[in-house]
């Protein structure tokens, strides 16, 4: 089947990070369907999530380059939905009765959560900087 000996750290988390988007995704799509996805920006991790576990997993599992871009272009969106989502968390904390008040952050909005995300595309990016870099100097040493 696939070997995994060989597979460099890049694909290892990029396999990681995509489970633990299918999980996320699972909790988030239950939390904002709680709260029956009344406002839009609710949409952007349920729909980002699933996509995010197929790109990654794909990216894993077969390494291509386009993909590889592909791949980099859906970090760089998780890691800005996931400050979106830390800003209307922290506002959707705030909204509730008394504010910021303990009390609001243990039964309002996850505001841990949304980092979460945050916090996994930072680490895939991490992982794939080096790569983004070396493609991008091939790219400035052509066009001198």
């Amino acid at each position: 089947m696939f070997e995994w000996l060989p597979w460099a750290a890049e694909r290892v988390l990029a396999m990681f990070i995509g489970i633990t988007f299918l999980l996320i995704g699972i909790q988030v799509t239950l939390f904002h369907y709680r709260q029956n996805l009344n406002k839009w920006v609710m949409w952007g991790p349920v729909i980002f999530t699933p996509i995010m576990f197929i790109v990654a997993a794909t990216y894993a599992l077969r390494p291509t380059e386009w993909l590889f871009w592909f791949y980099a272009i859906m970090l760089a969106i998780g890691f800005l939905d996931g400050l979106i989502g830390f800003f209307y968390h922290v506002k959707g904390v705030g909204l509730r009765v008394d504010g910021y008040k303990l009390r609001n952050f243990l039964i309002g909005p996850p505001i841990i959560l949304p980092l979460l995300f945050v916090a996994l595309t930072g680490l895939g990016m991490m992982s794939i900087y080096q790569q983004v870099l070396n493609n991008f100097a091939y790219v400035l040493t052509w066009w001198s």
